[in-house]
């Protein structure tokens, strides 16, 4: 008997000597444990670096190859350098497309701004149907581009529009307004409509921001006898104003590389007098079928738009305080 139990003690002992200890078996098990992590966050990662991969950076990449290439449809083309981008830049339709370019992106950003912290200021308010007001505020940034645009086009038409008919019917002008007829003219319509279309997006955006301010900031301003304007100067626009550059920002971006509704409510005329860079872009490389001349044109957009995005990375980091 006693030898059973000397053995059963051996038995245990060497059980425990051939079991790691558990105090060296946590190094490995979280080792293991990390190396899984980093499986699956590659697992996880996959799909979205796929499509970044499909949908950005390889048209990307194809861009700037047409357009130091002499591409077109149906031609693979050669090599030529920064050829294209040389006749662009002597083209006077370019240089017009330019200017109108910046003047578009330019006013009807401030427009918008300027409407949109109207709005913001205004839906801040409590009153009856707000709700309501705030929901139909959305209605222009909701209905589709192209819809909206085809509207905007037939108010604007030389020969049907309404708004020459109420004008001329109120006694305010005696001849018809060329609204899509002159270049000038055009340019201007294009604005209105943009900043009708991108107002709602900046209102929203305000109005949420100016919702995170504390109102006792506004009170304790008041009592010390700031009037309407200086709060809004001095308490308002210094905690809006992080809110106001990114928003900025986006419709810089946006309206920069506009191109439905020139599109469609312009085509570019009257004789090229309303294109934007995209909208010519479009012209030369899918209608005219220089997808070189069109590429490069193009990606004169981006080292605008890239130092956008660079001033409003650096305006915030200072805010912030890096």
């Amino acid at each position: 008997m006693a030898n059973h139990v000397l053995e059963d003690a051996g038995s245990a002992a060497q059980l425990e000597v051939a079991l790691p200890h558990p105090a060296t078996s946590k190094p490995a098990r979280f080792e293991r444990f990390l190396e899984n992590e980093r499986f699956l966050a590659f697992i996880l990662l996959a799909p979205a670096v796929i499509l970044l991969s499909v949908f950005i950076a390889y048209p990307f990449v194809m861009g700037v190859w047409l357009s130091l290439s002499s591409t077109s449809v149906g031609i693979p083309g050669q090599f030529v350098g920064i050829r294209n981008f040389v006749k662009a830049w002597n083209d006077s339709i370019f240089q017009q497309t330019l200017r109108n370019t910046f003047v578009y992106t330019f006013w009807a950003t401030l427009f918008k701004l300027t409407l949109g912290m109207w709005l913001a200021l205004l839906l801040n308010r409590h009153f009856r149907g707000k709700r309501i007001v705030r929901a139909s505020m959305l209605l222009p940034f909701i209905i589709p581009t192209v819809l909206s645009t085809f509207a905007w086009r037939w108010m604007f038409d030389p020969t049907f529009s309404v708004l020459n008919w109420v004008l001329y019917r109120g006694g305010f002008i005696m001849t018809k307004l060329p609204f899509l007829s002159d270049g000038a003219w055009a340019l201007w319509c294009a604005i209105i409509v943009n900043t009708w279309r991108g107002m709602p997006f900046f209102a929203i955006t305000l109005l949420a921001g100016l919702q995170t301010i504390n109102p006792d900031l506004h009170e304790a301003a008041s009592l010390d006898g700031a009037g309407a304007w200086h709060r809004f100067w001095h308490v308002t626009w210094p905690l809006l104003k992080p809110v106001t550059i990114v928003v900025v920002v986006f419709s810089i971006i946006q309206t920069f590389s506009d191109f439905q509704l020139i599109y469609v409510l312009t085509g570019g005329g009257p004789a090229n007098s309303t294109h934007l860079l995209a909208t010519y872009a479009y012209q030369l490389g899918v209608a005219a079928g220089l997808l070189g001349e069109g590429a490069a044109i193009s990606l004169f957009m981006f080292p605008v738009l890239l130092v956008v995005v660079w001033i409003q990375l650096r305006y915030l980091r200072r805010l912030e305080g890096v």
